[in-house]
């Protein structure tokens, strides 16, 4: 792609809107005064030209002059049509990506102008050796994430000229649309018959050792990121996220637990700039924190990079995929452990009684306290204790302590009662009787009288 300012000479209008070389966005929007986005990533400020508010007729003008650019240099590489849709067409014009929206797509015309502003090389972030290595080794599963403007496309685009220039791996980007300002010899591939799925078909055939995937964002971009990197291929992916942490999660569900480490083993967030954090992944097999060794399964471990700080755990609890920090401090509940046990532990005995539990909490790993509707409290034990003593069983003897809903705190009852029921269904579960509770659970044939506890 283009050099920043590399781009054919545009209608002059827009041409001075672009003479600060700080304007990263230019936006015009008909009967609004023209505004710019102009300074530093790190202090972006959106100005205000003082001047007359541009009409339809000047943006569709506009419009049409931009089009003709494009046919007049349709020799040049980085001068092309991206997207022609109904209400919409996106160009590329040099540095320049142009997207132009009019009715009915949006609700009156609009052009903008995005150019890129920064263009860095790896040495100008100021990495740690460790992770220049990293990175230097490019079959690897990557994630750069940031907001929007954070800047994580130009540090996208910094491995990728340090992938090409310096450790001379082979390297092409999958884009919707294209603009990464990229090495002269990097291709960079559109979605094939508007199919990204399609692209990385093609991709496996060129060979490349590295892939970019610019703006992965729906679920189905996730999968072909897993499927890609599963072929072999090294993979960097830009997404939107507000934390790498967020942005792991969002490979669950659309690559299975015991292959997203494969699939992605560092995690970039990109704030301002700079790199705010690195996280790296590693799959190991052993007792989540918290929980005691007869419970070992397979944990993908979360670190720091590159201290090796643990901070949280992802591992499967039930038929949940669970994502649990363990460096937090313990709060009410008890260990993330422990609170993640509750809520399964709430779910499964509510499904075995057929007894609603509005609340759980474990006291030990293997004894908790149980808490239920009032008029609940004797079907939930039974008779002599048997009901209890079956739970007890099912769930893997753990001890259970059956409570009243009343013996909370009266601030957390409030609101396990709200988030149980619901504001406007809360009357009516209170007014239910014993014999209905009674009725409920399969297990259950009778109750004992009183509100005490089990037994």
């Amino acid at each position: 792609m283009a050099a920043f300012g590399d781009h054919p000479p545009l209608p002059e209008k827009l041409e001075s809107l672009l003479s600060d070389e700080t304007a990263s966005t230019v936006f015009l929007k008909a009967e609004c005064p023209p505004r710019v986005k102009a300074g530093h990533i790190t202090e972006l400020r959106l100005e205000e030209v003082e001047g007359e508010a541009w009409d339809k007729p000047s943006l569709e003008s506009l419009a049409d002059e931009l089009s003709v650019v494009v046919e007049q240099h349709e020799s040049r590489s980085d001068c092309f049509i991206e997207i022609e849709r109904e209400g919409c067409r996106i160009m590329q014009i040099g540095d320049l990506r142009v997207t132009c929206a009019w009715p009915p797509f949006s609700e009156a015309w609009e052009i903008t102008v995005v150019r890129p502003v920064a263009h860095l090389r790896l040495d100008d972030y100021e990495l740690p050796d460790e992770l220049i290595r990293r990175l230097s080794d490019h079959h690897r599963g990557v994630f750069v994430v940031g907001k929007p403007g954070s800047g994580k496309t130009t540090f996208a685009q910094a491995i990728a000229a340090h992938l090409d220039e310096t450790v001379g791996a082979m390297v092409k980007t999958m884009e919707a649309p294209r603009d990464l300002q990229v090495p002269q010899r990097v291709t960079q591939y559109a979605p094939l018959e508007g199919d990204l799925e399609k692209t990385a078909e093609v991709i496996f055939l060129v060979r490349p050792d590295f892939v970019i995937f610019d703006e992965v964002r729906r679920a189905r971009d996730f999968e072909i990121f897993g499927d890609v990197r599963l072929a072999g291929v090294g993979l960097l992916g830009v997404t939107h996220a507000n934390s790498a942490l967020e942005a792991i999660q969002r490979l669950v569900g659309k690559v299975e637990l015991g292959l997203i480490s494969q699939v992605l083993d560092t995690v970039i967030n990109i704030e301002k700039g700079q790199v705010s954090e690195i996280l790296e992944l590693k799959m190991v097999v052993r007792a989540p924190t918290g929980m005691e060794s007869d419970l070992s399964r397979p944990v993908i471990e979360i670190k720091r990079f590159p201290s090796g700080e643990l901070t949280h755990e992802m591992f499967a609890f039930g038929s949940e995929i669970a994502v649990v920090p363990v460096s937090g401090e313990v709060g009410e509940g008890g260990s993330p452990a422990w609170r993640l046990a509750a809520e399964e532990l709430k779910r499964e005995a509510t499904r075995l009684t057929g007894i609603s539990i509005l609340h759980a909490q474990f006291l030990t790993d293997s004894s908790a306290d149980i808490y239920v509707d009032d008029s609940a409290v004797g079907a939930m034990v039974g008779p002599g204790g048997d009901a209890i003593r079956s739970l007890e069983k099912d769930l893997g003897r753990i001890k259970l302590n059956v409570k009243s809903v009343t013996e909370l705190p009266r601030a957390l009852r409030k609101r396990v009662e709200k988030d149980s029921w619901g504001a406007g269904n809360l009357e009516e579960w209170r007014s239910r009787g014993s014999r209905q509770w009674e009725n409920s659970g399969k297990k259950r044939k009778g109750r004992r009288k009183g509100k005490g506890g089990r037994r």
